[in-house]
């Protein structure tokens, strides 16, 4: 039975218990074991699962005693929640664990310091005269070790032993299994010491090694804990951008009341240098307002009755007040936050190896641990030193640091896109944008500002003022009937020579990259391109020369006929965005081709590709034609991202393999691209491939890392260096080893938060 996408919902629950990748990868198997779950993503770093699920076949209930049935905890994430002060409840309790962390790592520490003091003459073999006798008594070490053991090392044993209920080894397995191994076979050399040494074995204790790795071990998870936590500073930063109240009027009298309790229609009062509190449209007053939290841009932006403002933004001068549009979850600070929290949440393809890896990483490890004991047993026949190497084998192992490489890169990356005003909408997106070599411009709106004006105007009978008038009326009641941003252009031109655009339209009809026709007063009337009144069979010759001279200036040319008859021409210009030409430049140096795509006729397109350095140009494409496009750029091998606003080249944006559009601050939830700018800024899709080729040597650095550390650490601590050198492994320095390997890697990952933008 196929499952209808339109029934199916999205959820975040918020996840408790991981300790390591196989933890995720245990969760992510029992979510998507549940019948009804179409997709589940685990992120480990981010200790959240992304599930994609059929409400008539499922619950999240029923999803979420899948995951307690698996041995952790799930809440559901609720935005509105966080957004009401959610995070400030998680980043108090990771500051609680820290705390416990803390306090565990200074009992452990100081027990570790008096039990390697009492053991260092028996492990140098020195008589070390300040050291009493006393501290290296076994009975007293075992009363030392054991609140470390059991009390420092509680999570340990209680995760370890989940796991061990639902069949299943993780990184607490091996911790268990290391020290218990250590400890225990120390507390049986101190209760049968004499029987050991009538088996000719002299009865070694290990307490010490078992305390030090527990607490280093603790040190990581402290250290790991803090990193964590620095990973998403991109969303407690954009969620401390949000006013928690809001000055309503009600009933005629002004009220301040929490932001979850405004309603779309509540009249709002701002004053100056207050924040905005949701998205809505000025209704009195003026102000300026600094809206650089959405666009980028740092000069205040003039607000009067009927224009719009955006929640978070400042007010910066005057008083207003305004009719709230968008609360809660619509906001667009709400929208920038969501798309942020669900690329953090996602997964990029690059991890798949790592979780395959870390499927069978800790059975693995039990296997060559037990196979070290046997093997060093049967050769030495010493009990004691198969004990060391087994131990290490099994402290050393670190299935975390794979599980990390791949998230914390990417929120982290993700976190500094949003930042810079960049919105990523999956990790796989964050991947794909680096592989580009091939970026599809759209002219209008992204090169270019989007908003036309017209600067000449001829007519048939000349330039006599009535001719041009009477012509222009016309042509401006039929254009008003339009969305289209020339149509906009032509009707303000109108207004700005003073012609009455009363009037009666009839028959209306927009022709798709052609043009428009209506009937005006018993008048045919058709505006368009030169193609199509040819096609119509309209001789265009009387203006040709004309026309020609104003495209090859860049200027887009619309053609007006009534009855069929040629009566005028009229040339707009789209200004050029300022940072357009050095984006195209930069995007060049970055070894990318650029195209422009537009539905300007050669000469046109020609002109404004010039202007901005792009070599290739794509013109008279008509929008439903922007897709075919961009499949023959993909037929050439090219992997091709596509630049425009969202609206009409929504079908070439979800074509291309990346699809980037230009966000306008309140509407930035565009379903069919991977990337949005928030701003209009060019330089943004220069600094999305940047942040995304960053990104990607940063993961590969982290499983790099991650890889190496256990390719080369384990058989180290089998013991495959002994025959060679001589040596062995200190169980105590691979305890050291694996705690710092994940911190090693969130470490790196971190690194991405001081990327420069070139």
């Amino acid at each position: 039975m196929t499952t209808n996408k339109l029934d199916i919902e999205e959820t975040t629950l918020k996840l408790e218990g991981m300790s390591c990748a196989g933890c995720a990868n245990a969760i992510e198997k029992s979510i998507n074991g549940v019948s009804g779950v179409e997709q589940c993503e685990v992120n480990f770093a981010a200790e959240q699962a992304t599930v994609q699920f059929n409400p008539k076949q499922t619950s999240i209930e029923t999803i979420q005693r899948a995951v307690e049935d698996a041995g952790y905890g799930a809440s559901v994430y609720s935005q509105q929640d966080m957004m009401a002060g959610g995070e400030d409840e998680e980043v108090a309790a990771r500051k609680a664990e820290s705390q416990d962390l803390k306090r565990k790592i200074v009992v452990g520490g100081i027990i570790s310091i008096i039990l390697i003091i009492g053991s260092t003459p028996s492990m140098t073999g020195l008589d070390i005269p300040f050291i009493p006798a006393w501290l290296h008594n076994p009975w007293l070490q075992f009363l030392l070790t054991t609140p470390v053991q059991f009390w420092c090392g509680y999570s340990f044993y209680r995760n370890g032993w989940k796991a061990f209920k639902h069949r299943a080894a993780t990184m607490d397995t091996l911790i268990v299994l290391g020290t218990g191994a250590a400890y225990f076979y120390s507390l049986f050399a101190t209760i049968f010491a004499d029987f050991l040494r009538r088996q000719g074995l002299e009865p070694q204790v290990y307490y010490e090694s078992a305390a030090v790795i527990i607490t280093l071990i603790l040190v990581g998870r402290f250290l790991e804990n803090r990193a964590k936590g620095q990973t998403s500073e991109a969303i407690r930063k954009l969620m401390g951008l949000q006013a928690r109240s809001a000055r309503v009027i009600r009933n005629g009298q002004a009220q301040d009341i929490p932001i979850q309790q405004v309603q779309i229609g509540d009249i709002i009062q701002v004053r100056p240098g207050e924040k905005i509190p949701v998205d809505g449209e000025v209704v009195e007053g003026t102000s300026t307002i600094d809206e650089s939290m959405v666009t980028g841009e740092s000069i205040p932006v003039q607000k009067s009755a009927g224009d719009e403002v955006v929640g978070a933004t400042i007010n910066k001068t005057g008083s207003f007040q305004f009719r709230a549009t968008r609360v809660g979850k619509d906001t667009v600070l709400s929208q920038i936050v969501q798309l942020v929290q669900q690329a953090q949440g996602s997964k990029a393809p690059i991890q798949n190896l790592a979780d395959q890896v870390t499927g069978w990483f800790v059975p693995a490890v039990i296997a060559i641990a037990i196979m070290t004991f046997l093997f060093w047993f049967n050769l030495m026949g010493n009990p004691t030193l198969a004990l060391i190497n087994m131990v290490a084998v099994l402290i050393i192992a670190c299935p975390c640091a794979l599980g990390l490489a791949t998230p914390t890169s990417v929120m982290v990356g993700t976190g500094k896109g949003a930042e810079n005003g960049i919105l990523i909408k999956s990790a796989e997106s964050l991947e794909a944008a680096h592989q580009l070599n091939t970026i599809v411009l759209d002219k209008t709106g992204t090169l270019t500002e989007g908003k036309p004006k017209v600067t000449d105007f001829v007519t048939r009978l000349g330039t006599q003022n009535q001719n041009e008038l009477k012509l222009l009326r016309l042509v401006a009641l039929v254009e008003q009937q339009s969305e289209h941003p020339l149509a906009e252009a032509v009707v303000e031109y109108a207004k700005s020579q003073e012609v009455s655009l009363q009037g009666t339209v009839e028959n209306f009809q927009a022709v798709t990259g052609s043009g428009v026709q209506a009937t005006v007063s018993d008048w045919n009337i058709k505006i368009g391109t030169a193609r199509w009144f040819e096609e119509l069979g309209i001789d265009t010759q009387p203006f040709a020369e004309k026309a020609k001279q104003w495209e090859a200036d860049g200027k887009t040319v619309i053609w007006v006929a009534v009855e069929e008859e040629l009566e005028g021409i009229m040339a707009l210009a789209d200004t050029l965005k300022p940072s357009s030409a050095d984006a195209v430049k930069s995007l060049r140096k970055l070894g990318l081709e650029v195209v422009m795509i537009t539905g300007d006729n050669e000469q046109t397109a020609n002109a404004i590709a010039q202007q901005v350095g792009i070599p290739r140009v794509m013109s008279q494409v008509r929008p439903d034609q922007k897709a075919e496009q961009i499949v023959a750029l993909q037929q050439e091998g090219k992997q091709v991202a596509m630049v425009g606003d969202g609206i009409n080249d929504a079908p070439a944006l979800a074509q291309a393999d990346i699809g980037i559009a230009i966000g306008t601050g309140t509407d930035i939830a565009i379903t069919t691209s991977d990337i949005t700018l928030i701003s209009g800024d060019l330089q943004g899709i220069v600094m999305a491939i940047q942040l995304s080729r960053a990104t990607m040597n940063n993961i590969r650095q982290n499983l790099f890392f991650a890889f190496i550390y256990n390719v080369a650490g384990i058989p180290i601590a089998a013991g495959i260096l002994y025959p060679l050198v001589g040596w062995l492994l200190n169980p105590i320095i691979a305890g050291a080893a694996m705690a710092f390997s994940s911190v090693s890697v969130l470490t790196n990952a971190l690194r991405l938060r001081k990327f420069q933008f070139n």
